[in-house]
């Protein structure tokens, strides 16, 4: 297989992974990282690496829409970018220290919770019962946009938030990913944010998070410009597409097909992590 050959199978392989990324709310860099080192035998280093630039090239577009269309929290989306980049830059660390067997079986844990969660039903809070102290002390409630006008909502368990958005960019460092699942268990789980606050809040995060820990990757060798090309490009264009398709789509279903491809490739991960062949 030569150059070009393999650039365009990593391309078609990250446009699938963005598509289905986009459409479930988790992110491509949960299917690209399983995608380039069980099937094509890339090194997990220079897998997450890619999958970083990746992730900050999707959510930088995204990001700026949902600002404008008033969903994103800006002040808790600062906040918890404290935690996440502290967190970010710790998992890289990790990543040059610990061997890629133990990465694997990690990486396969949070696959195997990711399968669990997509699989779940999405709730919507938007109580109005009071808040958490700290949380109207730095005035992190807010309104949001919805189809009966603007409505409030009240933000809970700020410490436990922050705490779980630390680990959140720990799991981004060293693995690579948005750690969606992680930021969904923070803020619609502990914190209680309506789901579309949330989503777009984690969306308008993770670029910041992804760009501290690939300026890590990056001093140590770990990006190559000729995969992170085409796996960013294609992710990119699967995220426009599945932004279409989830106007239309059946998400209860894609939701529990990727879920199950996710279940699948989470235990491929752990296997391979144990038996040493990553």
């Amino acid at each position: 297989m030569n150059y070009f050959e393999l650039s365009m199978i990593v391309g078609a392989g990250s446009l699938v992974a963005g598509l289905l990324g986009s459409l479930t709310g988790l992110g491509g860099g949960v299917v690209i990282v399983p995608l380039l080192t069980l099937g094509l035998g890339i090194d997990l280093r220079y897998a997450v690496g890619a999958s970083l630039i990746a992730v900050i090239a999707t959510s930088s577009g995204a990001a700026a829409a949902y600002v404008t269309e008033g969903y994103s929290n800006i002040r808790i989306g600062m906040f918890l970018e404290i935690a996440t980049t502290i967190g970010a830059l710790f998992g890289a660390f990790l990543a040059g220290i610990l061997s890629t067997n133990i990465i694997a079986i990690v990486f396969g844990v949070v696959l195997l919770y990711s399968a669990w969660l997509s699989s779940r039903p999405k709730e919507d809070h938007s109580d109005q019962t009071e808040s958490d102290a700290l949380a109207t002390r730095l005035k992190l409630n807010s309104t949001y946009p919805t189809e009966d006008g603007i409505k409030h909502y009240s933000v809970h368990n700020v410490g436990a938030g922050f705490s779980l958005m630390g680990l959140a960019g720990v799991l981004s460092g060293l693995l690579g990913i948005g750690s969606g699942a992680v930021k969904v268990l923070a803020m619609d789980h502990a914190m209680r944010l309506p789901f579309k606050v949330s989503t777009t809040t984690s969306n308008f995060m993770i670029g910041v998070t992804a760009a501290a820990s690939a300026g890590v990757y990056l001093s140590r060798g770990y990006i190559d410009p000729g995969l992170s090309m085409p796996v960013m490009l294609g992710i990119l264009a699967g995220s426009f597409i599945g932004a279409r398709l989830l106007m239309v789509a059946k998400t209860k279903w894609l939701r529990l097909v990727f879920g199950a491809v996710i279940f699948v490739l989470g235990i491929e991960m752990i296997y391979n992590g144990i038996v040493g062949r990553i």
